[in-house]
Order: structure tokens, then C-alpha cells, then sequence
């Protein structure tokens, strides 16, 4: 669903169902808070629903914003048999060797992660509290885009190898029907990053190695199913769309085992670890002077240790999965 531009109230709906989806983008963001240090765990901890909600903003504003598109993805396979290797780190040499207009029809998934990190590391020198907020957030999306195989792949969608609608499937279809028995709890403390450039690339590798696997296992788990109960009908944007079933998703998410899950996860590590980088990089100013909102350290610590012991989504902590009339 990358490359759909229809009217602008069309592309607004679908893209508020692509991507992680709104569930794992905001769920990311908030365990990502739990892993940070105390020198910033009051700023974020008392910011986090705006950090949470603000987490799927860059698919929201694709609709306007015309050039944003090509920011969620990366398709390796054009670039070559080796393409983690031969594609420039440096956005100005990767622009000489394949141009910008090849690059925004392939994807600038890596560059505008180290561009919004460096956008993250100003806003904490200037301490500008808006401005880290909005960059922390967006950061938090383009990372957990990267975890995503299929925006490391032409086929994003599965219709090279006639598995359309796999994006949804995997992405939202599964996460939103297992995310209550997932592991939702990590040791991992934020660690700051010497070589950021370097720690993207691994990760677009380690997600784009996962599509074989993916791939595969639709076609295993489809031999258990009919057209009739394999796919759902739907009348969604004016039109009767064609989806996974919940069924077919539940025996497709038993098939991946733990990927997906785990995925997940490491996007929260990872996004905790840039947000520190940024910091660190910026000379550790002082948050708490900036600090306008009340935090509660005992609140806090209640919903760190509910982290830790997987226990968000039993009491009730987890921001995702809760309404908000501004859904």
C-alpha cells in the first residue's frame, strides 16, 4: 500500500490501516519510555500520550504530504544482489549514484531515520519541548517501519507472488488478534549507538531475511483453507475489499511462532536506544527544566515493573488498546 494516491479522504483511511498499524506504532513508543534512563524517564514518562498517539502521525499526513510516502520503506531488491552493501550510507552519494527520483520510488527509509535523529539530537540542544516531542515521535515510527520485512521488498504487498493483502495481514490483521498473548516485556536499557548509520542497515538486513519465512508459511497455512474461508469481504472506502480472515490470521500467526512478537520488541529496544543516542549526542542537557507536565515517579515505577513482568496489557496500561474520542 505504499504507492496509493487517491483523493486525500480515500488515502487518510487506508493509511490509518497500514503500516504497523496504530496498535504497534503506539505500543512501541509507550514501552520504548520504560527502557530509558532516569535523566529522562520524567520528560517522556510525563509526555507519553503524546509521544504514544503522536506515533502514527507520519502515515496520517502521507495524504498531504506527497514526498512522504517513499520515507517508510526501502525496496533491496532493486539495488541489486548485494544491496546492503552497495548502496551508499551517505544520502548525497547514494542521489549520485542512483538519483533522487530512483531513490523516492525505491524508498529513503534509512536516511530519514539519521535525519530525524539528528532533527531529535537539535531539539534537545535547543531544549525546545515541542520540538523533541514531534521528532522522538516520528523517529519512534520510521524505526519500527524498518522491523517491517515488507518495507524492505517490491513485493510489500505479496502481489508479486499472488499473496495480495498480505501488508494488512501481517502487519495489523495479526498483531490486533494476538496482541493479548504477546511478550510485551524486555530487559533491554536504552544503549547508546556509536555507529547509527551502520545499526540500520543490520536491522533492514535482519528484517528483509524474515520475507522467505513469511512468504512462505502463507502458502502452508493456506493449503487449510477455501477461497470462501480464507478471505472475508468487506465494503470499506466505497468499495468491496477483499481481507484475510481472522481465522486464517490466528493459524498464520501460530505458523510465524514468535516473529512478529519479537519484532516488535526489538523496535521498542531500538527506538529506546536511538532517543538516548539523541541525547547523549546533545550534551545530556537537563529535562526536567523543561518539564511542564506533573510526573508521578510512583506511577511510573508501577507501570516499568507491569512492563517487566508482561503485565500491561492485564492491568490495563497498555495506551493502544484503549479508546480515546480522538481515535
Amino acid at each position: 500500500m505504499k504507492r496509493i494516491f487517491l483523493s486525500s479522504l480515500l488515502v487518510t483511511i487506508i493509511l490509518l490501516l497500514t503500516g504497523w498499524g496504530f496498535l504497534v506504532h503506539r505500543t512501541v513508543a509507550q514501552l520504548a519510555i520504560y527502557e530509558l534512563p532516569k535523566p529522562m524517564q520524567a520528560f517522556f514518562f510525563a509526555n507519553k500520550d503524546s509521544l504514544v498517539y503522536g506515533a502514527p502521525r507520519p502515515d496520517i499526513r502521507r495524504n498531504a504530504m506527497p514526498d512522504e510516502g517513499s520515507k517508510h520503506f526501502l525496496d533491496l531488491e532493486y539495488f541489486g544482489d548485494n544491496p546492503i552493501e552497495n548502496i551508499p550510507r551517505q544520502f548525497s552519494k547514494a542521489i549520485n549514484q542512483y538519483s533522487l527520483d530512483t531513490l523516492k520510488k525505491y524508498g529513503t527509509l534509512p536516511y530519514v531515520i539519521e535525519e530525524n535523529l539528528q532533527k531529535l539530537t537539535d531539539a534537545f540542544r535547543t531544549q525546545n519541548a515541542d520540538s523533541i516531542l514531534f521528532y522522538a515521535s516520528d523517529l519512534s515510527h520510521y524505526i519500527s517501519d524498518a522491523h517491517v520485512p515488507l518495507h524492505t521488498s517490491i513485493n510489500y504487498d505479496g502481489q508479486l507472488t499472488g499473496q495480495d493483502g498480505l501488508h494488512d495481514l501481517w502487519e495489523t490483521t495479526v498483531p490486533e488478534v494476538g496482541v493479548s498473548n504477546y511478550d510485551l516485556s524486555s530487559r533491554h536499557k536504552a544503549t547508546y549507538i556509536a555507529d547509527p548509520s551502520q545499526l540500520i542497515w543490520k536491522i533492514l538486513a535482519q528484517s528483509h531475511a524474515l520475507l522467505p519465512d513469511m512468504l512462505a508459511k502463507e502458502k502452508v497455512v493456506s493449503k487449510n483453507f477455501t477461497e470462501a474461508t480464507k478471505y472475508r469481504w468487506e465494503v470499506r472506502w466505497g468499495k468491496n475489499r477483499r481481507f484475510y480472515t481472522t481465522e486464517f490470521a490466528r493459524q498464520y500467526s501460530a505458523a510465524l511462532g514468535a516473529s512478529i512478537n519479537d519484532q516488535l520488541i526489538a523496535s521498542a529496544n531500538h527506538i529506546s536506544d536511538f532517543w538516548y543516542t539523541a541525547w547523549v549526542n546533545a550534551g545530556k542537557p537537563d529535562l526536567n527544566s523543561i518539564l511542564k507536565r506533573p510526573y508521578y515517579k510512583c506511577v511510573f515505577k508501577t507501570e516499568r515493573k507491569a512492563f517487566k513482568k508482561n503485565q500491561l496489557m492485564k492491568k490495563r496500561m497498555l495506551i493502544a488498546t484503549q479508546r480515546r474520542n480522538r481515535d
